[in-house]
């Protein structure tokens, strides 16, 4: 009877097989780094050419008051340079994002849906319509919260008080 002793020895179907030593050991051979360290060097030739050839060709300016100054949209800058936002502005931006990130996910879902139905894997697809379903219906009622809690009406402020009539 055949047993497996801790000297290298493999034995495997009845056939004794030397374990690789240390020496026999796949190595990464340095031709394989060739084509990475072409890579490489040709991104940094790149980039010292072009910033050489802006050098090279670009005018000198002076430098005046006027270039110093921050450029807005063709209007001079007037007024404090770090204006508030709205927490409005804030909100209508996350909720974008939410509802954004919504199409990022039925695009892989039809994708999917799609393959299913060629491949015959689920002919009817209830399964995954339902799932989408539940998908859409919970961000509609976020929707609907949002509209409710007024997120998307900018003239709404929720701290200003009504006027109250003295006599």
């Amino acid at each position: 009877m055949l047993s497996i002793s801790i000297t290298p020895i493999v034995v495997a179907a009845g056939i004794i097989l030397p374990l690789p030593q240390r020496s026999d050991t796949i190595r990464a051979m340095p031709q394989d780094y060739v084509p990475v360290f072409l890579q490489v060097v040709a991104g940094i030739l790149f980039a010292i050419t072009t910033l050489a050839a802006s050098v090279i060709m670009g005018k000198r300016g002076r430098d005046s008051a006027a270039k110093d100054q921050p450029y807005e949209c063709g209007k001079d800058p007037i007024g404090p340079t770090h204006s508030r936002f709205s927490v409005k502005f804030y909100l209508v931006a996350m909720l974008f994002i939410l509802f954004d990130i919504e199409v990022v996910f039925m695009y892989p879902w039809a994708m999917v849906y799609r393959e299913m139905l060629r491949d015959k894997v689920n002919p009817t697809g209830y399964l995954i319509v339902y799932s989408m379903f539940t998908f859409v219906g919970i961000l509609f009622v976020g929707y609907l919260y949002a509209l409710k809690k007024k997120a998307f009406d900018w003239t709404h402020n929720p701290t200003a008080s009504a006027p109250v009539n003295r006599a």
